[in-house]
This record gives C-alpha cells, structure tokens and sequence, in this order.
C-alpha cells in the first residue's frame, strides 16, 4: 500500500498561501494591522510544529532505513540543513515586524524563496523517497507524532487554517485524509471559530 502525502500537501500549500498574504500586506504596508501580525503568528507556529516533528520523527526513520545510501542519506541532510536556513530568514521577517523597517517586502520574499524551494526539494525528492523506504504504518506514527504535538486545541486551529481559500477538491482530499470525526467538527465549530479570528485581514 502506497503512502498518502495529502495532508503534507496541503499543509505545504497553506504555507504557501500565508507567504502570499504576508507579501501583499508587506507590499502595500499594512503589517502593522492587528489581522496580519496575528496570521504571521499562527504561520510561525504551525511552521514550527511541522518542521520540529519531521526533525524529530520523520528524518531519523528515513536514515534508518538509508544504512547503505550514502547519496540518500545525503538529501535527508540536505533536508536538515534547509530546514535550518529557514531560521535567520524567520528571525529577520520577526524583527521588520517589531521595527519597522523599509525593507521587509524584501525579507518577506527572501523568506519565501528559502521556504518555497525547500518544500519544492521535499516534494520532488524526499517523498519520493519516503514512499520508496518507509511503510504506511512509519507514515501513521509520524502523523499522530504531529497530532500529539498540536493537541486537541492546535488541531482546532489547524484543521481550518489548512482548508482556509481550499477548493471543494482540495477540501474533500485532504479531510478523506483526516480521522472521520474531523470533518463534522470541523464544520460544527472550529471553521466559524477560525473565521471570527479575521487573520491577515
């Protein structure tokens, strides 16, 4: 049985999204609005999550099963070391927010480049790979490693940011991805809780 990448793929895409908001309101500034500096922070954190579990979690199984891979075991480091260079370019977007400065459109598309070509590399390379070495069941623990790290509350948050501007095709893949009663709650609560929060708005 082949791995699914759905929610992997639409978590990238959200990603994706937020840049591209975060760009606009840099571009025409408007980043001091309360809306964007709370959509920033949600970003961060759901980028945070994401990349400390795969560290955790994801690129160690992968290693493992790369003994005698030596090219291999390269792209995970590769994967490592991305993931790493994200930091100063967070940290520099971070700190236009707090003072404001001329250039942050520019740190804002240095941000986006670094993020956008490493999820390009993960998609075109490591999950190819994922899906050559690792089993469903190394794929299912990497997910509820990253439930657990969310929690009930993160999920509540997750859940609709994800599907925040998705189409009716995206939406149904990536809730068929999702445990059963995700989608009712989603739909019951946690999609008019998120829409109340008015992020980059």
């Amino acid at each position: 049985m082949s791995i699914d990448f759905a929610v992997m793929y639409a978590t990238h895409d959200a990603f994706r999204r937020d840049l591209a908001r975060l760009a606009t309101a840099a571009g025409q500034g408007e980043t001091d609005r309360p809306g964007v500096r709370a959509g920033w922070e949600n970003f961060t954190r759901q980028l945070d999550v994401h990349h400390t579990v795969e560290d955790a979690v994801l690129w160690p199984r992968v290693l493992t099963a790369l003994t005698d891979r030596p090219r291999d075991r390269e792209l995970m480091a590769a994967m490592e070391a991305e993931h790493a260079a994200l930091h100063p370019a967070l940290d520099s977007v971070e700190e236009g927010f707090r003072r404001p400065t001329r250039d942050l459109a520019e740190r804002v598309d240095t941000l986006a480049r670094i993020l956008g070509d490493h999820m390009e590399h993960e998609e075109s390379s490591a999950l190819p790979l994922i899906q050559e070495v690792l089993t469903t069941k190394d794929w299912g623990d990497f997910r509820g490693a990253m439930a657990r790290k969310q929690g009930p509350s993160g999920a509540a948050v997750y859940v609709p940011w994800v599907l925040d501007g998705a189409t009716p095709r995206q939406r149904h893949t990536f809730l068929a991805a999702m445990p059963r009663p995700v989608s009712m709650i989603n739909t019951a609560l946690w999609e008019r809780r998120y829409r109340n929060r008015n992020w980059w708005r």
